[in-house]
């Protein structure tokens, strides 16, 4: 059995499961598919947008840094999405950015 200290990713840094099945479940009616999801696909779903959000927050601090800056700008997360080549994207992130302000 796994101890609280053998835990490969702290619960800081886990995705809420309720968020991440919501999330896929609304992607899953979007598309017409009524299609239930097994609990170890919930599971990589979840690992994989903690790893894109590392990988992206992470190239996102360099460009700040690299600006002399101390706080991560929503430029900085548009560029890095482009320098880490998921500029396809931009454009729908850019739109829900600005119907929230």
């Amino acid at each position: 059995m796994e101890s609280e200290n053998q835990k490969v990713i702290s619960e800081a840094e886990e995705l809420p499961r309720t968020i991440v099945r919501r999330v896929v479940k609304e992607k899953l009616s979007h598309d017409g598919d009524d299609m239930s999801v097994h609990k170890d696909a919930l599971l990589a779903f979840s690992e994989s947008a903690r790893i894109f959000i590392h990988y992206l927050s992470a190239t996102a601090n360099d460009i700040c840094k690299e600006s002399k800056r101390q706080t991560i700008n929503a430029d900085d997360v548009l560029t890095a999405l482009q320098e880490i080549e998921f500029s396809h994207f931009l454009g729908p992130l850019k739109a829900s950015l600005h119907e929230r302000k």
